[in-house]
């Protein structure tokens, strides 16, 4: 089991907190999310300023009165992350929000970030990382806490693999934790690898959307090399039934990791370049694990203390940098 440290300070959007205030966390969720080019394509319109505000602003005193203190919203740079946003909401809400810096995966990658890193390497890119965790994102001084990094299905590619360096290079430096994008439920063990080869402790390490694998033996590698598994994308049924993925979480949990499993749904507030022809799945809402899942889990005998670890203990025990026992 791991050994709890003192409190540490989170940077949130609105300056720092001890990890003993963030409560219940949801790990994964976001404010708003952009595909680039979407600007271009007339059956869009973005969001009006008041609109935006009003939506995440209404979803995040939801999450407050079902008794969610905190929440990271782990959208990277080039994924329609707004940081002066996320900090006016943070502000009407007297919220903790967490935001990210980082890059997402090669296919949905923005140009510039792919020519650059092309050009100039990692270190071009861990710079940035590193300015935006220590002194503010663009000419703000709203920072973010902690790292995003992504892989497609098929392989790491070689732009993943600068990104995952840099990601590396920056964590070493400021000591901020990094969470992963998986696609379908793959990959995850070596992203794992890869950030440990240089050098970022694997406690510090988040491997996102585990959840969409129910293989055990895959959580059970990531689990036993001192990585939390991200469980986080519930009520996304085109991907995978939340039976499954409950099946999966009980595995897990009878292995002996609920020390490092970590949960969420990886909602989207506000989405201004969602395709009209895409419909979210009617389950797909920010408080679908404590109304809908919670119950499932207790019904299957996991334990009010057991999910007080997935939405506290454990969301805190990542931010306080504590390491994980390893097999």
């Amino acid at each position: 089991m791991p050994t709890q440290a003192s409190s540490r300070q989170v940077v949130t959007v609105t300056g720092t907190v001890g990890t003993d205030r963030l409560g219940k966390v949801l790990m994964h969720e976001h404010l708003t999310t952009e595909f680039g080019g979407w600007r271009a394509d007339p059956n869009l319109r973005p969001f009006t300023p008041g609109d935006a505000l009003g939506l995440a602003v209404d979803r995040v005193e939801e999450m407050k009165a079902a008794g969610i203190s905190s929440m990271v919203d782990p959208c990277p740079i080039d994924l329609g992350r707004d940081i002066e946003f996320g900090a006016e909401v943070a502000r009407r809400t007297n919220f903790n929000i967490v935001m990210a810096t980082g890059l997402y995966l090669d296919y949905m990658a923005g140009a510039h970030w792919k020519f650059s890193a092309g050009l100039a390497g990692p270190q071009y890119l861990a710079d940035v990382f590193i300015k935006e965790l220590t002194e503010g994102v663009g000419d703000t001084d709203l920072r973010a806490g902690v790292i995003k990094v992504a892989t497609g299905p098929k392989r790491i590619t070689r732009y993943e693999q600068m990104v995952f360096e840099a990601a590396a290079i920056a964590s070493n430096a400021t000591g901020a934790p990094i969470t992963t994008h998986t696609d379908r439920g793959v990959l995850g063990d070596e992203q794992q690898a890869l950030l440990m080869r240089h050098g970022v402790p694997p406690h510090r390490i988040i491997i996102g959307h585990s959840c969409a694998s129910g293989d055990p033996d895959y959580h059970t590698r990531i689990a036993r090399a001192g990585s939390y598994l991200g469980f986080d994308r519930f009520g996304i049924l085109r991907e995978r039934l939340d039976e499954e993925r409950v099946d999966a979480l009980c595995k897990a949990i009878e292995n002996g990791f609920d020390d490092r499993i970590v949960v969420s749904q990886d909602t989207v507030f506000c989405w201004p370049s969602k395709p009209p022809s895409y419909e979210p799945d009617p389950t797909w809402h920010v408080l679908r694990f404590v109304r809908e899942i919670a119950p499932q889990l207790k019904a299957r005998g996991v334990t009010d203390a057991q999910l007080e670890k997935l939405l506290v203990e454990n969301p805190r025990r990542y931010f306080d940098d504590v390491p994980l026992s390893i097999d």
